[in-house]
């Protein structure tokens, strides 16, 4: 199998551990502390609150912190234990914590957006501060004086924000279901290229810098893998959730890519396994396979006395077709479609096994 799907409810169940309540509403990003029995977490109440488990084995904030705006997003360095907090106006608000994680000091801001920040990224190894915001503006900031090193505006609000070290390309995943790659430099900025395999919304990001693929979640219910370093440009469409997708996590010494979708289901996919690419989907006026026209080819339609037909594609050659035509469905895992998707009858025959 190219993931492995559990359709119905485990007898195992998992453990509550613990409960921590506090936040008068919406809790917008939590983190777990390593190396310490803490949490933190921003909310749309203006609050920062860092939580540590106490010998009575109760979570109690030993950090409490109020903002002059609510708290969108935010990215904690354990190893310099820097926080960067993007706030609803614009602002990104930067503090140390200290050791004993009893105190943050505040250290600078950054007025980076013209309003909500969605994304921050801190990169350590550059000393740089990469964000996004409601204001379809990519911004980059140097975290030792503060200042802005450049800009890109994007063609939708950002939702997704990734980062390769090595290369210094940044990935953003906005709600046009557009993926764009930009190479950074120390004070501007180059436009690579920009993908589009989603006819929804980009909601997650996923980068593996060891075997250089991009994954991103959509609304559209699908996940692509973009593999950018092997096989430069190939794309291939995994189908899993009938929702959205919410989040995107990867394990690199696995090769295990988790997705969760708001169908409830999470999705444990094998990039191990070797894939076939998803094929384009080919334009035509009428079928590939009986020649009847489309309900748009008005000529074809008059000249044959027959009426339009609804256009469809092949999931696995990628053909216009119609539904006659491809009346077939059959999940083909290889190629990421755990579900039954459409096929036309020829691959529907075609298909194997092994597939």
């Amino acid at each position: 199998m190219a993931a492995e799907i559990q359709p119905k409810a485990q007898t195992r169940k998992p453990i509550l551990l613990q409960r921590v309540e506090g936040s008068q509403e919406v809790v917008n990003m939590a983190v777990i502390v390593p190396k310490e029995e803490g949490v933190i977490s921003v909310s749309e109440d203006r609050t920062v609150r860092v939580w540590l488990k106490r010998d009575s084995g109760q979570y109690w904030p030993s950090i409490y912190h109020a903002m002059p705006s609510p708290c969108s997003c935010m990215s904690f360095n354990p190893e310099t234990r820097r926080l960067s907090i993007g706030l609803d106006n614009g602002t990104i608000s930067e503090f140390i914590l200290s050791e004993d994680y009893n105190k943050m000091t505040p250290v600078k801001n950054y007025q980076a957006h013209q309003s909500r920040v969605t994304m921050i990224l801190f990169v350590l190894e550059l000393e740089w501060v990469l964000s996004t915001g409601q204001d379809k503006h990519f911004s980059w900031h140097c975290s030792e004086s503060g200042q802005l090193l450049g800009g890109y505006r994007t063609s939708a609000v950002a939702s997704g924000l990734q980062f390769d070290v090595e290369t210094r390309h940044v990935f953003i995943g906005d709600q046009s279901g557009q993926v764009t790659i930009l190479k950074l430099e120390q004070e501007n900025c180059t436009l690579v290229t920009t993908f589009r395999g989603h006819t929804g919304g980009v909601t997650a990001l996923c980068w593996d810098p060891v075997q250089r693929m991009l994954f991103s979640g959509s609304s559209d219910h699908s996940v692509i893998m973009w593999d950018i370093g092997g096989r430069k440009g190939t794309a291939i469409e995994l189908q899993g959730h009938n929702d959205k997708v919410q989040a995107l996590s990867y394990a690199q010494h696995t090769r295990q890519l988790i997705s969760c979708g708001g169908d409830g289901g999470i999705v444990v996919w094998n990039m191990d396994v070797k894939r076939q690419e998803t094929p384009e989907w080919l334009d035509s006026d009428s079928c590939q396979k009986c020649d009847q026209p489309f309900f748009w080819n008005f000529k074809q339609m008059w000249d044959s006395k027959k009426i339009g037909l609804r256009q469809h594609h092949c999931r696995k050659c990628g053909k216009a077709v119609c539904g006659k035509c491809s009346s077939k469905r059959s999940s083909i895992p290889l190629m990421g479609f755990e579900f039954e998707v459409r096929v036309c009858d020829s691959c529907h025959e075609a298909i194997t096994d092994e597939e």
